[in-house]
């Protein structure tokens, strides 16, 4: 099956509405099946003692998405044939992002916060959730609390937590294993920027999603770390994927469209010889 692709813009938009609306437009014409923005608030992200001590980590109050930036973004992908998601980071965004989402995607980071994982999954939208540095244990308690409190669409994405994450230590083999052990889709959540690694991930172990950080043009907040993806680097990657799902067919054999002219032309049983003795009875050349 054809996996969903997830674009994720993660802080790259700068707050700035016109450039988040670009995400939109630029993750529809790469082929993507959804957009992904983050909603958080760095005074409700990082304890109190870590900000009083970092100037980098307040520093990321500028890569806050604005609400207001919220409604217009879903119209957008209402527009263009997109879904719209966001990562809800505290348990109140939950609720402001429920008019607006397809579906809710947790972090790697969050997983083992109890609350969000319950009030997402109490929504009745489809959760995605992601399990970076999270041991098999970890990844079911998580499972368990969403099927408890009534999520019905969960889809896991085995995960690297490492920006860039090396393509010796992408393990894509824990798709099967996370499938296995908790009977959910799984798919595959790029910080590898490999295009080997997500059509591996796809043809061999049948990812069920793909998402990748996107940045539009190499100025976004995130892009120099080395994980994000630019739209000519994807768009190819996401069109080659697409192309063979294509070629798969029904599997039914019989003779496809592009060579039932071609049939007549076989040898003929009677003596070997090309065309069918029906057709060289009839048979005159093109002028």
């Amino acid at each position: 099956m054809l996996p969903l692709f997830i674009a994720e813009a993660s802080s790259n938009h700068g707050r700035e509405l016109a450039r988040a609306l670009r995400f939109v437009d630029v993750a529809a014409e790469a082929g993507c099946d959804a957009v992904k923005f983050q909603l958080f608030r760095i005074d409700r992200m990082f304890a109190p003692e870590i900000l009083a001590k970092s100037a980098k980590h307040r520093a990321r109050r500028e890569w806050e998405l604005p609400l207001a930036h919220l409604a217009p973004l879903a119209e957008h992908c209402s527009a263009r044939g997109i879904a719209f998601s966001c990562t809800p980071f505290y348990r109140e965004a939950v609720d402001e992002l429920a008019p607006y989402v397809a579906f809710y995607k947790v972090a790697s980071y969050e997983l083992l916060v109890r609350p969000l994982l319950e009030a997402c999954a109490q929504s009745g939208k489809p959760v995605v959730l992601s399990t970076g540095m999270a041991t098999l244990d970890e990844i079911m308690v998580a499972v368990e609390t969403l099927k408890d409190a009534g999520a019905a669409d969960i889809t896991l994405l085995h995960c690297v937590s490492a920006y860039p994450t090396p393509v010796a230590e992408a393990n894509l083999a824990a798709i099967a294993s996370l499938r296995n052990a908790t009977g959910c889709k799984v798919g595959w959540s790029d910080h590898t920027r490999r295009p080997a690694v997500i059509e591996r991930a796809v043809h061999h172990w049948h990812a069920a999603a793909v998402e990748f950080h996107l940045d539009l043009d190499g100025r976004g907040a995130e892009y120099a770390a080395g994980h994000c993806w630019l739209p000519g680097e994807i768009a190819p990657v996401i069109a080659r994927i697409r192309e063979s799902f294509a070629a798969d067919g029904t599997g039914f054999k019989e003779p496809q469209p592009s060579e039932r002219d071609d049939r007549d032309w076989r040898a003929d049983p009677s003596d070997g010889m090309r065309p069918l003795k029906s057709v060289r009875a009839v048979w005159e050349p093109c002028a």
